[in-house]
C-alpha cells in the first residue's frame, strides 16, 4: 500500500457536499495527493489462456462492480480495436488483458454478466469491447453522471482530483498500444485509470443522490447500456476534413475514389488512414485534379518523399474519378433526412424557426437551472425536429409522446415537456 493509499483509509472521499465546485479542483487545505503505484502493484499482463481463464475466475468470484477500461491505437492501426484492457474488482484487485493474445473475452464477459460496470465515457469504449465479446448490462458511466451532476471538468483526471482529491498519472493517454511488450510506466499508468473508478462511482452516487438526479442518470446508464450497436456510417468520404473546399461534383468524385483507395490500403497495411495520406492531400489533388502523375507530384503532400509507385496509385484514383459519367457524379451534399439547417428556417419556415428560437432559449434556461449541459437535458436534434415538425395537437401528452418517440428518457420528458409546449405555441 503507497502512502496515498494510507492517507485515503484515514480520509473521506472528497464528495463536493454542496453544489460540485467551480473549479472542480481540491481546496488548498485538501492538496491533492499523487497517485503514484496501483495498490497491489503492477499486475503481469493476462496474455493466455490458462491466466484468463483464472482471471476470468477471480472476477467471477469478487464482490460489488466492476471497473473496465480499454486502450486503443487511434492514429496508429486502423479501425478502434482494443490493445488493453483493464479491470478492478473487489476482491479480484486489478487485471491488465492483452486481448490481441486473448482476442474472445466472452467468457470473461459472461463472468460478469449482471454485474454493474463502471467505465468512464462509455460510449468510447463500448465499441471496442462488443467486438472481444465484453458486453454489459448494466452500467455506471462517470464522466456521464459528472455532466449531470453539474461537474465544469469531467476528464477522468479531473473528476478523481476533484472528487477524491488524488492526481492521476498524466501523459500515456494517446500512446501507440498495439506495441509489445508495453512498457512497465504505461501499464502503471493503465491499472492507475481503473484504481480509484468504483471510488468515484460511489461518491458521484452520493452527489447525484443530494442533487435528486439519481434516478434520472439510471436512466441514462440503462439506455447506453441498452444501445444497439451504431449503424455503418454512409458515405464516410464525405467527412473528410476541408470538404467546404470541394464544390464540383467530379471533385466530390475524386475525394470519393482517393479516400477508398487510401482506406483499403489502410486497412490492409493495418495503420491509420491519416499515415497513409492526408485528409488535407486528398482535398488538394481533388480540387486541381491534376491531369498526371508528374503534376500530382508538384501538389502539397505529394511531395519528393514519396515514390512513382505511390503516384500513380494515387493518380489512377483520380484517373478513374475524371472517367466517370455525369450520372454516376456524387451530389453535392449529404441526404438530409431530418429538418433542414437551422440557418434556413427563417426563409423556409418563419413560425418553425419563432418555435426553435423559443425553445432554445427555453431549455438553456431550465439545463442552468438544473446545473447541467443542455445537451444532456435534451439532445439539439430532437428540439429541431420537434420544432420542425410539431404535433397536431399541442398538449403535454402530444409532446410527451413525440420526445419520447425521438429517443428521449423519461425523466428529459417529464423535464423539457412543459418548457418545449410554451415554445411551440410561439408566433414569429
Amino acid at each position: 500500500m503507497t502512502d496515498a493509499h494510507e492517507t485515503a483509509a484515514d480520509r473521506s472521499l472528497r464528495t463536493t457536499g454542496g453544489a460540485p465546485p467551480d473549479d472542480g479542483g481540491p481546496s488548498a487545505a485538501q492538496a491533492p495527493i499523487p497517485l503514484l503505484e496501483p495498490r497491489e502493484g503492477i499486475p503481469p499482463v493476462i496474455a493466455d489462456q490458462a491466466s484468463l481463464a483464472r482471471v476470468t475466475a477471480a472476477f467471477a468470484a469478487g464482490s460489488g462492480p466492476v471497473a473496465v477500461d480499454a486502450e486503443r491505437a487511434s492514429g496508429y492501426r486502423y479501425g478502434q480495436r482494443a490493445y488493453l484492457v483493464q479491470l478492478r474488482r473487489q476482491g479480484a484487485g486489478t487485471a491488465l488483458i492483452d486481448p490481441v493474445a486473448c482476442p474472445d473475452l466472452s467468457g470473461l464477459g459472461e463472468a460478469l454478466s449482471g454485474v454493474e460496470w463502471v467505465l468512464h465515457a462509455a460510449t468510447q469504449d463500448l465499441p471496442c469491447l462488443r467486438d472481444i465479446g465484453m458486453v454489459p448490462t448494466r452500467l455506471f458511466d462517470t464522466e456521464l453522471a459528472g455532466r449531470l451532476a453539474g461537474f465544469p471538468r469531467v476528464g477522468l483526471g479531473a473528476m478523481v482530483e476533484g472528487v477524491l482529491g488524488f492526481v492521476l498519472e498524466k501523459g500515456h493517454s494517446a500512446v501507440d498500444w498495439s506495441t509489445r511488450p508495453l512498457p512497465e510506466p504505461w501499464l502503471r499508468y493503465a491499472a492507475l485509470d481503473v484504481e480509484l473508478l468504483v471510488d468515484l462511482r460511489d461518491a458521484l452516487e452520493k452527489e447525484l443522490d443530494r442533487q435528486g438526479k439519481l434516478e434520472w442518470a439510471r436512466q441514462e446508464f440503462d439506455a447506453i447500456a441498452a444501445a444497439p450497436p451504431p449503424e455503418p456510417r454512409k458515405e464516410p468520404w464525405r467527412r473528410t476534413s476541408g470538404m467546404h473546399k470541394v464544390r464540383r461534383r467530379r471533385q466530390l468524385a475524386a475525394v470519393r475514389e482517393m479516400w477508398q483507395a487510401r482506406d483499403r490500403i489502410a486497412q490492409r497495411r493495418d495503420v491509420s488512414p491519416g499515415k497513409v495520406l492526408s485528409d488535407a492531400a486528398i482535398v488538394e489533388a481533388a480540387t486541381a485534379l491534376p491531369p498526371n502523375a508528374h503534376a500530382l507530384a508538384a501538389l502539397n503532400g505529394f511531395g519528393h518523399r514519396m515514390g512513382r509507385r505511390q503516384l500513380e496509385q494515387w493518380q489512377a484514383a483520380i484517373d478513374r474519378a475524371r472517367a466517370l459519367p455525369e450520372s454516376a457524379l456524387p451530389q453535392p451534399g449529404q441526404p438530409v433526412t431530418g429538418p433542414p439547417p437551422p440557418r434556413a428556417w427563417a426563409d423556409k419556415d418563419p413560425a418553425a424557426a419563432a418555435r426553435l428560437s423559443a425553445a432554445r432559449a427555453g431549455v438553456s434556461a431550465l439545463a442552468e437551472e438544473l446545473n447541467m449541459p443542455q445537451e444532456n437535458l435534451i439532445t439539439p436534434d430532437t428540439v429541431r425536429r420537434l420544432c420542425w415538425e410539431p404535433p397536431q395537437t399541442l398538449d403535454a401528452e402530444s409532446v410527451g409522446a413525440a420526445l419520447a418517440g425521438y429517443g428521449a428518457r423519461p425523466w428529459q420528458v417529464e423535464q423539457v415537456t412543459p418548457v418545449l409546449l410554451a415554445a411551440l405555441s410561439a408566433r414569429p
